[in-house]
């Protein structure tokens, strides 16, 4: 789905179609719909060394290394993180790591999604980032 288009294209259209919303009701509601979205997630795939730290809810993420691009699947037990997972899979999904290690997330400012979580939310949407980043360096290694 993504190698149509890049990581910086992803970003650009995503903050296109927040564009179409007045308000943050609707922007969350927006999320949660992606979330709905997500692949199925294998529940043996629910192991600690996958499960994200310093998320309020529970996260699992999953990787694997298909023909030069990075493969994630991701879930979780709270509606809006579900959303969540699903944008940084929009932008991050099926990309080769240097694409991935490239592309700044600033889809986050630019969004305000970075004002308008909570403080959990938010770390939880970074530690999330950081296992993305993290298997991109490790691939690139």
């Amino acid at each position: 789905m993504s190698s149509e288009i890049t990581a910086e294209q992803a970003q650009q259209e995503l903050l296109d179609e927040f564009e179409m919303f007045d308000n943050w009701m609707d922007r969350y509601q927006y999320i949660i719909d992606m979330g709905k979205q997500l692949p199925d997630f294998p529940e043996e795939w629910k192991t600690p060394e996958r499960k994200i730290q310093g998320c309020q809810s529970n996260v699992w993420i999953h990787h694997r290394h298909e023909e030069g691009v990075l493969h994630f699947d991701a879930v979780s037990d709270a509606a809006i993180v579900s959303g969540l997972i699903a944008v940084l899979m929009r932008i991050y999904n099926d990309r080769p790591a240097s694409e991935i290690r490239a592309t700044s997330p600033h889809f986050l400012g630019d969004l305000g999604l970075d004002k308008h979580l909570s403080p959990t939310r938010s770390n939880g949407l970074n530690s999330m980032l950081a296992r993305i980043y993290e298997v991109a360096e490790q691939e690139a290694a």
